[in-house]
């Protein structure tokens, strides 16, 4: 029987994720922001439109006034905050895991090892795919906030990360399995 060690590790010599590139999104990807942005805020003057057709009596030139001075700095914002958030937005890829950043006003990293992913899935809007962009999928054994979605990538550099997971998820579960003693072992 060997006997049970616990030694403390340095953690100042860790590696730092901090230092890794990060590979921005697509700058294309501003496009699709300010279009779904674009359309909300139709959304929006449509609503306040039939309001208004529905029951004119209600409806004063003051708050007429106010309502499109609100939609229009309600959209300004948005549409600050949400470039901003394009700005910060980042994926690497490491040898034995997946990075991803983003935040506006704190920035958050996800570190997923390639051995908690059990799923990966490319997507394309419409928007997206016009312009040649995918989004990758990433589910997690951990689930929930554990998943992450990476968009804004340009499609062909989207299936080659889909294909690089899948083949490190292909080769974690050939390494599973052969650690797992079958049931003629037992």
């Amino acid at each position: 029987m060997e006997q049970f060690t616990n030694t403390p590790i340095d953690t100042t010599t860790l590696p730092r994720f901090e230092t890794v590139p990060f590979t921005a999104l697509h700058p294309d990807y501003k496009k699709v922001i300010i279009l779904h942005i674009a359309v909300f805020i139709l959304v929006l003057i449509v609503i306040a439109g039939i309001l208004l057709v529905v029951n004119p009596e209600l409806v004063s030139r003051e708050l007429l006034l106010g309502t499109g001075i609100g939609i229009a700095v309600f959209g300004a914002i948005v549409t600050f905050f949400s470039l901003l958030s394009f700005r910060k937005k980042g994926f690497a890829f490491r040898q034995h895991d997946v990075l991803f950043r983003s935040g506006v006003i704190a920035t958050k990293t996800i570190i997923i090892p390639y051995s908690r992913v059990q799923h990966v899935a490319l997507h394309q809007g419409f928007v997206s795919g016009k312009l040649g962009l995918a989004a990758i999928e990433i589910f997690t054994a951990g689930g929930g906030d554990s998943d992450i979605n990476i968009p804004g990538i340009e499609k062909e550099h989207a299936e080659n990360i889909k294909q690089l997971l899948m083949t490190k998820l292909n080769h974690t579960t050939k390494e599973t399995t052969a650690i797992t003693p079958s049931e003629d072992e037992l």
